[in-house]
């Protein structure tokens, strides 16, 4: 544990210092209503602060963002992968401030040259786009396609003991699969102080036991605010700025947005 501090000043290094265009991947160990807002509220967050955002919705099931925000309606990017439409009709601009694709909207694929294919049409898309935001789903098999695998990946966890139970086993499956690297830990619906421990917690263990380092992005505290924006169709951060969520969703974007200046990521 002595060089814990140094291991987390690289882990976020190596995090926020990756190339342009930026590809996050997001899991969750929360609920699926949670994590929607989540994605919902930094999207927008990220958009008031001047980024290009794509949130890429690679669900297999139907709770996916695209189904939040009704976008789920029409073509996939397998679609375009099978040459059924063009690239442009899987983008959709949504009012919060940002963009939102389906990758497969739950559709098998059914070989690998189809999936080679979505993964050129995936690459072509992200090239496009400044930050693109992966609403993703981990069952302990591989990413529909590999350059999720390779991009920053930020776990979601509650203070829930079953949240941080799940969390803390999706870790070790990811690390199972893709080997070790740093992952990034969001606690949401928590205190700051609550959201300390949990991470605190989470990271002693992962070093200690996966020899995996963790790296905090953060926290989110509960907010009856993130509830009523939904109900307007609203981001929290347009609809109630001065809400301890909104404060929140911006200090989180300002660290994503850390990786646009190499200078500021090289500093932390």
């Amino acid at each position: 544990m002595a060089n814990f501090d140094f291991d987390q000043a690289e882990g976020l290094r190596r995090m926020l210092a990756g190339p342009k265009p930026r590809i996050v991947t997001f899991l969750s160990a929360t609920p699926q209503d949670d994590k929607g807002a989540m994605l919902v509220n930094l999207g927008a967050s990220l958009a008031r602060a001047g980024n290009d955002v794509l949130i890429m919705d690679a669900c297999a099931s139907a709770h996916g963002v695209a189904t939040r925000l009704g976008v789920d309606g029409g073509a996939s990017l397998l679609d375009v992968a099978r040459q059924e439409c063009a690239l442009n009709q899987v983008i959709h601009q949504v009012p919060q401030g940002f963009a939102v694709a389906s990758m497969t909207r739950g559709a098998l694929r059914s070989g690998p040259d189809e999936t080679r294919r979505l993964a050129k049409a995936f690459d072509v898309l992200v090239k496009q786009t400044g930050i693109v935001i992966v609403d993703g789903e981990f069952d302990g098999e591989a990413f529909p396609v590999p350059v999720m695998a390779s991009s920053e990946i930020v776990v979601q966890v509650s203070n829930s003991a079953t949240s941080i139970k799940a969390a803390y086993s999706m870790i070790k499956r990811l690390n199972q699969e893709l080997g070790r690297r740093p992952f990034g830990i969001l606690v949401t619906g928590a205190s700051e102080s609550e959201a300390k421990v949990v991470y605190d917690n989470m990271a002693q263990a992962a070093s200690r036991y996966l020899a995996v380092n963790l790296v905090s992005m953060g926290s989110v505290p509960a907010d009856e605010y993130l509830q009523r924006a939904a109900r307007l169709g609203r981001a929290v951060v347009d609809a109630f700025p001065l809400a301890g969520a909104s404060v929140a969703f911006r200090q989180l974007a300002g660290r994503f947005a850390l990786a646009g200046s190499p200078s500021v990521a090289r500093s932390l």
